[in-house]
């Protein structure tokens, strides 16, 4: 097929290395400005990989668009909206749009998925989401795993785990949209919560964190309108061993500079999704202490010690 990857970030120029590598006509297009963009079309390298003749490299969004069967979208899920106001200048009639993405609007609490659903009429335009572990680093050096493709339109996601599954990649067909947009995009943030134990040294605490984690997103799922026991699938718990324990998680990183009083220099977008996440939970009534606990370090100056401390003192409950 014809795909279109827009954003040349880490995760982006991964999508477009993987996917030529499997056979497909990729296109990589990014921000002329960019500084991502200016080292891949320059050298054709950035500190991941390296990108094969067969991949075209444009800033040109209109002939990226214009030429792809498939467009991929892999940049910071806070700038989605902005950035699909230009795409949605061009005709997406008959093209399929895939979010390589985990975030949550801040603004509005919007899903992705949401937010393109805005812009194009899913029954000409359908729109499905990849989520699940991995890392760039693990993959170029042939390291497999396991993703999800969800959406709406079950032809769709079929036809992209059947077009996109190789033996680096097995793709499994999603079956809950809101679980698979909200798993993903929350464990981002139980990775920064997992990062600051370990800037404190509280690793062991881990085991704790990820079982109220799960079962704290799950709540949140079902209180959506989503399956609950997507929580337990690759989007969210699945994806904890990359998230909450990897060298290359930014999410765990960013949560131990804090500890450090490093700053981090790199995407973190489990930093934005706290505050959405937070703002979903007051509206539906779900207790989110572990993103609460986050938000309150990240955006009211809360002491991580104190804020981790109370999050694991809290009054005597059953497990489940």
């Amino acid at each position: 097929m014809k795909v279109s990857v827009l954003g040349c970030g880490r995760w982006g120029s991964c999508i477009a290395w993987y996917l030529d590598k499997i056979g497909q006509e990729v296109t990589s297009c990014g921000l002329a400005d960019a500084p991502e963009f200016i080292q891949l079309s320059t050298t054709r390298k950035n500190d991941y990989l390296a990108f094969p003749e067969s991949i075209k490299i444009t800033s040109n969004l209109h002939q990226a668009v214009e030429s792809a069967e498939v467009i991929v979208i892999s940049i910071s899920s806070q700038y989605l909206r902005s950035y699909f106001e230009d795409i949605a200048k061009n005709n997406l009639d008959g093209k399929i749009i895939v979010l390589c993405m985990k975030g949550v609007e801040a603004s509005t609490g919007k899903r992705l998925s949401e937010i393109v659903g805005s812009f194009v009429d899913e029954s000409k335009t359908p729109i499905a989401v990849w989520v699940g572990p991995g890392h760039p680093q693990d993959y170029v050096r042939g390291i497999p795993n396991c993703m999800v493709i969800d959406s709406n339109n079950r032809e769709v996601k079929e036809k992209l785990v059947n077009e996109f599954t190789s033996e680096l990649i097995r793709f499994y067909l999603g079956t809950d949209l809101i679980g698979s947009e909200i798993g993903a995009a929350a464990k981002n943030v139980i990775g920064i919560a997992a990062g600051m134990l370990d800037g404190l040294g509280y690793t062991s605490l881990k085991g704790a964190l990820m079982a109220r984690g799960t079962r704290e997103i799950a709540r949140l799922i079902k209180a959506l309108g989503g399956n609950e026991m997507s929580a337990y699938g690759l989007c969210h718990l699945g994806d904890y061993e990359a998230t909450l324990f990897s060298k290359w998680s930014h999410n765990r990183m960013y949560g131990e500079d804090i500890i450090k009083g490093v700053k981090f220099e790199k995407l973190a977008e489990g930093v934005m999704t706290s505050k959405a996440l937070l703002k979903l939970g007051n509206e539906h009534n779900v207790d989110l202490p572990i993103v609460q606990s986050v938000y309150d370090v990240l955006f009211e100056n809360t002491d991580p010690k104190e804020a981790l401390g109370k999050l694991f003192m809290r009054s005597v409950k059953k497990e489940f």
